[in-house]
């Protein structure tokens, strides 16, 4: 079965590129819009051998991977001591909803009001929108803790560190690793709005400026680093999911 679907997707993908070559060159779409794939691949490989991608991607990475930590120790913080303490979420929880509600996109233009256009705040709003599927996923990993394994472990005498520690945290790992894939695909969605105002330098600056000088085949092979960059982080994140709850699988089959 795994087979028939690789075949499926590499037969997907291929027709979808030969349409890519096929379409502009005969017309069904201005090559001024939509370039033939064959001419879209020079310019990416050009733009490699030069440099200059390489140099936008590392920009972009760099302003991902901050946005994406300070969202990660932000959201498990918060979201350990919400779910730990009923008092503490009980008053978090009006502020938390309120802003949850409350689209990265929208607030974008409040982050550079108040932050300016450089890197805080584009770092800034990225970790906004990263944030919320970690702080939501640390949460509910917490509260669904087994509460035998707590009845357990203070039976024997635990402290409350003890219990978090070795009970706690190794019950929360699926759900946080769930919250952190998601948060991963935000952290790159949210990159390309964020580079398109006021930045000198990244992909998402790369694709408007590549659109304000009208360089269709430049755009789109920065669309495409970007694309890849998403793909490749998903399968990243996945393949940790399945690392970090590869006990989950082993205690189901026993």
């Amino acid at each position: 079965m795994k087979q028939i679907v690789k075949w499926e997707s590499i037969v997907s993908i291929s027709l979808f590129l030969m349409l890519w070559e096929i379409i502009p060159r005969i017309g069904l779409i201005k090559s001024t819009f939509l370039p033939p794939l064959s001419e879209v691949m020079g310019t990416f490989i050009q733009l490699s051998l030069s440099g200059e991608l390489l140099k936008h991607t590392s920009v972009s990475l760099q302003r991902a991977l901050l946005g994406f930590l300070v969202a990660f120790f932000a959201g498990t913080t918060l979201g350990l001591g919400i779910g730990w303490y009923p008092g503490f979420a009980k008053f978090v929880d009006p502020v938390l909803q309120l802003f949850r509600q409350t689209s990265a996109f929208a607030l974008f233009p409040i982050f550079i009001f108040v932050f300016g256009i450089g890197e805080f705040s584009k770092v800034a709003v990225i970790s906004y929108a990263c944030v919320w599927p970690i702080l939501l996923n640390t949460v509910n990993g917490v509260r669904n803790v087994d509460p035998y394994l707590i009845k357990c472990a203070r039976s024997m005498a635990a402290s409350d560190w003890v219990i978090f520690q070795k009970v706690v945290i190794p019950s929360l790992i699926p759900s946080l690793a769930t919250g952190v894939r998601l948060a991963g695909a935000s952290a790159i969605l949210l990159l390309v709005a964020a580079e398109m105002i006021g930045a000198s330098a990244g992909l998402g600056f790369m694709i408007i400026d590549s659109q304000n000088t009208f360089q269709p085949a430049r755009l789109y092979s920065a669309i495409i680093t970007m694309a890849a960059i998403g793909l490749c982080t998903n399968y990243f994140f996945v393949y940790l999911e399945k690392k970090a709850t590869v006990w989950q699988e082993e205690r189901h089959i026993a």
